[in-house]
């Protein structure tokens, strides 16, 4: 583990190694005694993806929960957005997510969510820190009728109508391709599209515990892409393991990225009157042809940094209600309060249906510039930010493209990594930039 266990995403590591059933049970006592401080008695709603270490984790959490008193709403299997969705649904005072998303099986993660749905704060995470690492005689053991309680509740009809809820139409006449990665999404997708009354196609659905994000999901978009070609699909679905990303495919295969999902959504929101502040919250690895077609629009682009936590706050401050990443991480914040894979896929099958065109028109909106992307290998990432040959080496780069590119030089969050990226519309002049930048910040930093 890192040395603070809270990262942008909750708490990661390898399940029973860094992540292990005595910290979950800790985390689940902690995180319980900070809500009873507002709340007499909390309910706490507790969702689990598929993998197999979500079984242990999920008791030792529980029973972490229960022992301060406080009760727990388990509602099994669910995407990250459901969990976030029902805590609301369920009028509870928190929700948690044991989940590591599109990381491999030997991971896991545990995240938790307020009574409205958001991320906590960061002083409440450093508060359930601080508990976990040095309980210091706060927490007690109740005895008695004190001790919380576990309901199991059934979370997936609330969760599937409200995903219905927001199409704002039906999908009669539409053949989809689901790729449920093995993971959350696995039992609800499905039903979703069904009942909106399309044609379904679906692989990736068996999980068995260990399958979950391998050669499948929105990690490996050529999955879904062979399989739309295979049964002659109108559009393809690849979620990722805990279903809050979605990657789409056109009717010819083509990839159709969170940078496009967001274009085509953000452009015909806009034109109906429903996009807040005629803006979109992007992060700064979003593709520069995705400004440049929103520009075209009339719309307005804000970047944020790398991450949804960072997108949802720019959201937050702006008061804007759409927003994303590449990756397909896409809030919709009129409906939900974290990315939610489903709910994007209505959002975009909704435009193919309300606009009588084929995704492959609609992803025409954006046209890629090329990106080349290099991580550097470094001693000391910390010294990025000190070097001014590095500094100058970007100014120049930045001052050769003028408004035809981007340079965006970053430190790996968790890696030794120096992250390069430039984008412009001459793919031979942006690899020599790129290599360019990389040798430099080689000879300074390694």
């Amino acid at each position: 583990m890192t040395e603070r266990l809270f990262g942008t995403d909750g708490v990661r590591g390898i399940a029973n190694k860094e992540l292990t059933p005595l910290l979950a049970y800790h985390l689940g006592r902690a995180g319980a005694y900070v809500l009873s401080e507002t709340h007499d008695k909390p309910t706490v709603v507790v969702g689990r993806d598929t993998r197999i270490s979500g079984d242990m984790l999920e008791s030792a959490l529980i029973a972490g929960i229960c022992s301060v008193g406080a009760n727990v709403l388990r509602v099994g299997v669910m995407p990250t957005p459901a969990v976030a969705f029902l805590t609301r649904h369920f009028r509870a005072d928190a929700g948690v997510v044991i989940s590591a998303s599109h990381n491999p099986v030997e991971y896991n993660g545990i995240k938790f969510f307020n009574g409205e749905g958001f991320k906590l704060p960061d002083a409440m995470e450093d508060e359930i820190e601080a508990l976990v690492k040095n309980p210091d005689g706060r927490i007690q053991n109740p005895t008695g009728p004190a001790v919380g309680r576990v309901v199991t509740e059934d979370g997936l009809r609330p969760y599937a109508d409200f995903i219905k809820s927001a199409a704002g139409t039906d999908f009669k006449g539409l053949k989809i391709a689901i790729d449920c990665a093995n993971g959350a999404a696995y039992r609800v997708a499905p039903l979703v599209f069904r009942e909106l009354g399309a044609e379904v196609f679906v692989i990736n659905d068996r999980p068995d515990g260990c399958n979950i994000n391998v050669n499948c999901g929105s990690t490996n978009p050529e999955v879904i892409s062979r399989f739309v070609r295979e049964v002659g699909a109108d559009v393809g679905l690849s979620f990722d393991g805990d279903a809050d990303r979605l990657i789409a495919v056109d009717e010819k295969g083509q990839v159709v990225d969170g940078d496009h999902i967001m274009a085509v959504c953000a452009e015909y929101m806009n034109r109906k009157g429903l996009l807040k502040n005629g803006t979109v919250v992007a992060t700064v690895m979003s593709n520069m042809g995705f400004e440049v077609a929103l520009k075209k629009a009339g719309i307005k682009t804000v970047r944020a940094k790398v991450g949804d936590r960072y997108v949802l706050e720019e959201m937050l401050r702006g008061g804007y209600n759409l927003g994303g990443e590449q990756s397909g991480h896409i809030i919709f914040l009129d409906h939900n309060t974290t990315g939610d894979g489903l709910l994007t896929a209505v959002k975009l099958l909704s435009v193919m249906v309300q606009e009588a065109k084929p995704l492959s028109e609609l992803r025409s909106i954006m046209k890629v510039y090329p990106q080349i992307l290099v991580n550097v290998k470094v001693m000391d990432k910390t010294g990025y930010g000190k070097s001014q040959r590095i500094k100058e080496a970007v100014e120049e780069a930045e001052a050769l493209l003028g408004e035809n590119g981007r340079v965006v030089v970053r430190p790996s969050g968790t890696e030794p990594l120096i992250r390069v990226m430039v984008e412009g519309e001459e793919e031979q002049v942006i690899k020599d930039l790129a290599d360019r930048l990389a040798e430099v910040i080689r000879k300074e930093l390694s």
